[in-house]
């Protein structure tokens, strides 16, 4: 209970959570549908791996690299890059022995791609879309650039444009004729029909969900994954996280501090113990641990550049999120000098090797 006194419950406080850039995925009941289990597109927990090409990968990629064995399948992720015109896909592979649980070789994850010739045409359309804004809306500017300009030409100036009449009053003054306007040239829409913004967001979500449904991918009927150990199969949906902001802490009532007077004198050797103890826990998987039990049932944290929420304070933690260097004490002289206090660690990645094919940095998903 005193947990929850220090902190305000008035109602006239209004809380609202704030969205973050991680994707939760959570289960979402079993999968009986033949098609969405034979679908790449259709992530899911367990069951048996659907895969983008009718050739199959090896099925050696499934073993565990401790016992041998084959693994199950832990959750297959459709998860296509923005404006990329592949398909892929994402594959978590656990081995379930207990004598090789926290080993490396344990938990393997690989992706597949595919091109995606539809969705590349889509994508050039797109891109030529939004080069012809830009163009238009940088003439535009030049135009009203030059329009200011105009309006700023003195006609006492020598260096006034020859003919530049004064006050204005030029054509009006000596009856010119009026100069023939110059023939516009009309844009018009293909095929002779008007096509607005909003036709052509239609079009695209139409074209997105023909690119997105029915994926094909070859029956396992026939092949050796078939007869993988598999869990049952669960959907596997996706929602925004959510973390409600941090509740102002409440000041000490008067009878608080009443209470707290007639405590002294007391034994209070158990609150010191607990205390200590206190002190052995992990405060890295207590961070966890707080941050997950804002939605319990999430299996999966998706967040493409971002930051990894560490489990445990362990060497992957050390690595990921290493100390800060300080500098050092001066110990040879008698002076004193001030040594800031330890930074917060914060995540690296400079630690983690390239990529072994074009040595670019890997990203964290």
């Amino acid at each position: 209970m005193a947990a929850e006194e220090d902190w305000s419950d008035s109602d006239e406080e209004v809380l609202s959570d704030t969205e973050t850039s991680v994707q939760l995925g959570v289960p979402d009941g079993p999968i009986e549908s033949s098609s969405d289990l034979l679908d790449a597109a259709v992530s899911r927990i367990g069951g048996h791996p659907a895969f983008l090409s009718p050739h199959d990968p090896s099925f050696d990629s499934s073993l565990c690299k401790n016992c041998g064995k084959p693994m199950e399948l832990l959750v297959q992720l459709w998860c296509p890059l923005e404006d990329s015109p592949y398909d892929r896909v994402l594959y978590v592979w656990g081995c379930a022995c207990g004598t090789c649980q926290a080993k490396d070789g344990s938990i393997r994850a690989w992706r597949a791609l595919r091109f995606n010739e539809r969705y590349a045409a889509k994508l050039e359309k797109k891109r030529a879309r939004q080069k012809a804004k830009e163009e238009a809306k940088a003439k535009a500017a030049r135009e009203e650039e030059e329009r200011r300009n105009a309006a700023k030409v003195n006609p006492f100036s020598m260096k006034a444009p020859a003919g530049t009449p004064a006050f204005g009053l030029g054509s009006h003054v000596f009856s010119d004729a009026p100069s023939e306007p110059e023939p516009q040239e009309e844009e018009l829409p293909a095929a002779g029909r008007e096509v607005s913004s909003e036709d052509e967001e239609e079009n695209d979500t139409d074209e997105e969900e023909k690119l997105v449904t029915a994926l094909a991918s070859s029956t396992l009927d026939s092949s050796e994954w078939a007869s993988a150990p598999a869990y049952p199969s669960l959907y596997l949906s996706t929602l925004s996280e959510y973390l409600p902001k941090a509740k102002s802490a409440k000041l000490p009532s008067a009878e608080d501090i009443e209470a707290d007077d007639n405590k002294k004198g007391k034994d209070t050797s158990w609150a010191m113990e607990g205390y200590e103890n206190s002190l052995e826990t992990d405060h890295v998987f207590d961070r966890f641990s707080q941050r997950a039990e804002y939605q319990g049932d999430q299996c999966i944290r998706y967040d493409l550049g971002g930051t990894p929420l560490p489990f445990a304070h362990d060497a992957v933690f050390d690595r990921l999120f290493p100390v800060p260097r300080q500098a050092a004490v001066p110990v040879t002289k008698a002076e004193f000098k001030v040594v800031p206090a330890a930074g917060k660690r914060i995540f690296d990645s400079s630690s983690i090797p390239p990529c072994r094919h074009c040595g670019g940095p890997r990203v964290f998903e």
